[in-house]
This record gives structure tokens, sequence and C-alpha cells, in this order.
């Protein structure tokens, strides 16, 4: 399963309102360590823990959800759960960080 593509249309539905632990990479496709993360989120999206939705912003297309939530450097992976960021990660992390961090707030 690829990861779910945010829009300030399905955010509220997709994120805000969903029970388990949305994990958002913000990203732009002329970011550098974007492009070395998306392969990391994309992986974990084929196979997501339980109650994880994996979902991607691309940042210019979508530059309000980037200032609602405050990111200033990509990529940004944000966790929210219930609707309120759980946790914030900037820069590129391996797999097994990103895991990790999935299961300490999951």
């Amino acid at each position: 399963m690829e990861p779910l593509v945010l829009t300030e249309a399905n955010f509220e539905a997709e994120v805000e309102r969903y029970d388990g632990l949305a994990v958002i990479d913000f990203w732009a496709p002329w970011c550098g360590p974007c492009r070395m993360f998306s392969p990391i989120v994309d992986e974990i999206a084929a196979d997501p823990p339980a109650g994880v939705k994996v979902c991607k912003v691309n940042v210019d297309e979508q530059p309000g959800l980037a200032v609602r939530y405050q990111v200033m450097s990509i990529p940004t992976l944000l966790l929210v759960k219930g609707g309120r960021v759980a946790a914030t990660s900037v820069g590129f992390q391996d797999k097994k960080a990103v895991l990790a961090l999935i299961e300490k707030h999951r």
C-alpha cells in the first residue's frame, strides 16, 4: 500500500478524525534529503504497524498544511494521534529510527 496523499480537502477526515496514529511525511520533489527518505516512508506504508496510517504532504502543493503545523524544514515527520501532534522529527532518519518513533507513540 502506498502512503496516502494528504491535501487541505482530506486532511481533517484522514488525520484529525483518525483514532489511530497518522505518520505524515512533509516533503518536496526538489529536496535531496526528502528523495532519500521517501523510499523508507514507502516501505513502512507497504507494511504499516497495526493502527498506523502512513501519509505524505507535498509542501509545494499544500503550503497551508505546512504553515498550520509549522513545518520549517523538510523532510519533517509528524505523528498525529487523536487529532493532536504526538511527535515531530526533522531531517533524514533510517527505517529503524522511524519505526522506533512510531512504536513509542502508537
